[in-house]
């Protein structure tokens, strides 16, 4: 059988997936992922159950006629609009050296209103905009002292990359056990009034060693390989090379 979600299920799981949905006709999809991850002891690092990827897996298994799942009990929220608000407004220019900037801060976006801050952001000012982001997830707020200058996010890399898979040397076997040791920078937004030379690949080269700590700190293990995405001719990655980021598919994609 294919895997889902980076997990083979055998025959004889799937029958016992089937069962069990069978047996809890009253149960909701979320209840389902939760019983399923505990049948097969489908975990985190942490210890954490998977059942938020146990339920993509099932509803792709479901597409793929092999299981049918009791119908969702509600809709699909609807995605919230960050309309620009006084919040998010453009400073004044800023455009010093970074090394003539006050010391440079990383902040992790922690509660609600941070959170909403740093998503209105980046649909104001990113160019491809926000986009929410599913699973193991870091954001950040960078500072120059008081002064916000850029925003980041880290989340799950791309599932399958064969320039990334070349640039390892990984058979996919190795690929689906470790892959969670890759993290993707999905969106790095330094404010268009913040025009400081050198500032980008700064920001990179402390975020290659924070992001480590605060990943094991929050989900109990420690990446050891940064992805992203150039999207070329818009960007060259200049800043990514200047942090020591390597090209091995050059004007495509670096790490």
């Amino acid at each position: 059988m294919k895997p889902y979600c980076g997990r083979h299920f055998t025959d004889d799981e799937l029958q016992a997936l089937c069962r069990l949905i069978e047996a809890h006709p009253g149960s909701s999809r979320a209840q389902l992922s939760r019983q399923v991850c505990e049948l097969f002891d489908w975990r985190k690092p942490n210890g954490e159950l998977k059942d938020m990827t146990c339920r993509v897996a099932m509803l792709r298994m479901q597409a793929d006629g092999l299981l049918t799942l009791p119908a969702a009990r509600r809709a699909a929220p609807r995605q919230p609009e960050y309309l620009p608000t006084h919040a998010t407004d453009p400073q004044p220019l800023l455009t010093q050296p970074v090394h003539e900037l006050p010391p440079l801060r990383l902040h992790q976006v922690v509660g609600s209103a941070n959170s909403r801050l740093w998503n209105e952001y980046i649909a104001r000012y990113h160019y491809l905009g926000h986009t929410p982001m599913a699973g193991s997830q870091s954001r950040y707020f960078v500072f120059a002292g008081e002064t916000l200058v850029a925003l980041l996010s880290f989340g799950a890399s791309a599932w399958k990359l064969a320039a990334r898979e070349q640039f390892i040397g990984w058979h996919d076997e190795q690929r689906q056990r470790n892959l969670q040791l890759v993290v993707n920078n999905a969106r790095f937004l330094i404010l268009p009034w913040i025009q400081c030379k050198g500032l980008a690949s700064k920001i990179l080269s402390l975020m290659q060693r924070q992001l480590p700590k605060d990943w094991l700190a929050r989900y109990g293990y420690r990446p050891v390989l940064l992805e992203t995405f150039v999207e070329t001719p818009r960007h060259r990655g200049t800043c990514y090379q200047a942090a020591n980021c390597r090209f091995p598919d050059p004007g495509r994609e670096c790490r």
